[in-house]
């Protein structure tokens, strides 16, 4: 992978949604960056080439047919929730949401979780990243909390991030988790010295639940086990990172991606 490379491949989310809901999840096949970022590096902040990131945007935007650039966010880990209208500068959320035509919401990851949500009339999308600590904190219920609709109203999908067999976290984690809510204790399997295996997509689904989504999907895929496929920070350290992207359009005509 590496420069002038074959046209990116984009995985479109197997859910049920309104027509005019488009969502795609990008891989690091294709693109032009190089080195431990080959491929389709969406990420500023990493140490690629600037202009390489420059151009797999463009290319991205060119290959959904956005009109606007997509709501790059400066993601920390938390739990703030960005309203996405006319910016032009990265804003410091984890999460964002929109009711606007051709706004994108997007939210970039290397094995933290990234979840899309729309809503069932098909006027309000929303994307959050969720790595352990965002997760914990709230990301996905401040997310829901700031959909002007109701929960059941809403699909989650669940892009791909590091998987159950993969994720070893110290027992902190298991016991913060757990303190917050003991359903939490049944995504943890323990390990040797005193650490455990987490099972990231099953402590979303029951944050999600508890906050009263319950129509979820994806959470099926490894980061860490797909090199060819996924960018890893567990398996790599250095490396690019990938987007899931979630936007309104107005007949719908932006769909099936890949």
């Amino acid at each position: 992978m590496g420069r002038d490379s074959a046209t990116p491949v984009l995985i479109s989310p197997n859910w049920p949604r309104h027509p005019r809901v488009a969502a795609c999840f990008t891989t690091r096949s294709g693109g032009n960056s190089l080195g431990p970022y080959a491929g389709f590096n969406l990420a500023q902040h990493v140490g690629d080439d600037p202009v390489a990131v420059a151009a797999n945007r463009q290319r991205l935007r060119a290959m959904l047919k956005l009109e606007h650039e997509p709501a790059w966010l400066d993601q920390v880990h938390g739990t703030e929730v960005l309203r996405v209208r006319d910016h032009s500068q990265p804003a410091r959320a984890d999460a964002a949401w929109t009711h606007e035509l051709g706004r994108a919401c997007v939210v970039m990851s290397a094995d933290c979780l990234p979840v899309l949500f729309a809503d069932d009339s098909g006027r309000h999308v929303a994307a959050a990243h969720a790595g352990w600590r965002g997760l914990l904190a709230g990301v996905l219920e401040a997310t829901i909390a700031q959909l002007p609709v109701a929960p059941a109203a809403l699909s989650a999908w669940m892009g791909p991030a590091i998987g159950p067999q993969a994720f070893e976290v110290g027992e902190e984690v298991c016991a913060a988790f757990c303190a917050h809510d003991p359903a939490h204790e049944s995504a943890f399997v323990a390990v040797p010295a005193r650490r455990y295996l987490a099972d990231i997509y099953a402590l979303a689904r029951t944050r999600l639940a508890r906050s009263g989504v319950t129509r979820m999907y994806g959470g099926d895929r490894c980061t860490v086990s797909e090199p060819e496929l996924f960018y890893s920070y567990r398996r790599q350290g250095i490396c690019g990172r990938m987007a899931a992207l979630i936007w309104l359009t107005q007949d719908g005509a932006v769909r099936d991606i890949a």
